[in-house]
Parts: C-alpha cells; sequence; structure tokens
C-alpha cells in the first residue's frame, strides 16, 4: 500500500491539528508557555473575544494540554490560572519550530521578538530532527517514510 492509498483518519498531524491547529489555540499556548495564566492577561495580549477565549480554553482544558489551578486575590472571588499539563509542554518543541520557521521566512525584521537561549551556555535554542541514536540535524534526504501498522486502506469516495 502507498501513502495516497492510506487512509488519513488516523493521521498523527490531522489529529494533532483536530486539537491544536487553530490559530488562536497556537497562540494561547504560546502565552502558556511564556508564563501567562490568567484569563484576563490572555486576552489583553492576544486580543480576542471573551467568548473565543472561554471557549479555545476549555477545548484545550477537555483535551488534557490545560488544567485549572484556583486563587483569590484579596478582596475578590476566587478565579482559575490555567497551567500547562505536561502534555501541554510537550508542544514546545512544536511551538519552538514554529518561532525557528517565522523567524526565518516571516518577519518583517532580522530582530526575533523572543530570543530564547540555553541557559547553561547562552547559545540560541534551535530545533532538530534527530533519529533514535541520536543523529541529528537530519533532513528530508536523511530519513525513509514507511507506513506503520497503524495504516489503513483509504475508503474509496463515491463523487
Amino acid at each position: 500500500m502507498e501513502w495516497l492509498e492510506a487512509s488519513t483518519e488516523n493521521c498523527p498531524v490531522q489529529r494533532t491539528l483536530d486539537v491544536v491547529g487553530e490559530k488562536w489555540t497556537l497562540l494561547i499556548l504560546r502565552d502558556a508557555v511564556n508564563g501567562v495564566r490568567r484569563f484576563d492577561d490572555f486576552h489583553r495580549h492576544i486580543g480576542l473575544s471573551e467568548a473565543v477565549l472561554s471557549d479555545r480554553l476549555r477545548k484545550l482544558i477537555a483535551a488534557g494540554i490545560l488544567k485549572t489551578v484556583p486563587y483569590r486575590e484579596p478582596g475578590s472571588r476566587s478565579r482559575n490560572e490555567y497551567r500547562l499539563t505536561r502534555k501541554g509542554w510537550d508542544l514546545w518543541p512544536v511551538l519552538m519550530a514554529l518561532s525557528q520557521w517565522g523567524e526565518a521566512y516571516a518577519l518583517d525584521s532580522a530582530s526575533p521578538v523572543l530570543d530564547v537561549r540555553h541557559t547553561d551556555c547562552d547559545a540560541p535554542v534551535r530545533v532538530v530532527v534527530e533519529c533514535s541514536e541520536g543523529h541529528s540535524s537530519l533532513t528530508p534526504k536523511h530519513v525513509t517514510a514507511r507506513l506503520g501498522p497503524g495504516a489503513r486502506p483509504r475508503a474509496e469516495s463515491s463523487v
């Protein structure tokens, strides 16, 4: 079976985009990774409507990417902070890769908005693809993609 003959119903890229593939969701995750925790701060920084923000936060909580933690300011009612779960933090390399691509191809200036550096040596952080044996900086010409055991034949459409 070849790639075009395989069903994409169980494609990990498609399944991931079903959860986080919307612009506002990725911007919420970007802010959460950078320490934003409170609804009003997300709302003010990203600039989306309260209704859309509430909807996206609910979806991220339902997906197990964010969790709520109650807090209370003196003299105010109890509210929730939104914190990344382990599942949410596992999206950090994806956000870093998007940022790296954006710095290379989508910025108006040569200066990035956020300068992410390794704490130990102060070198800029970059995302690379590597194999489980530690060979890094792989490109598509260095890999072979085969259909895995989860691949199923694509259903023929009746169009």
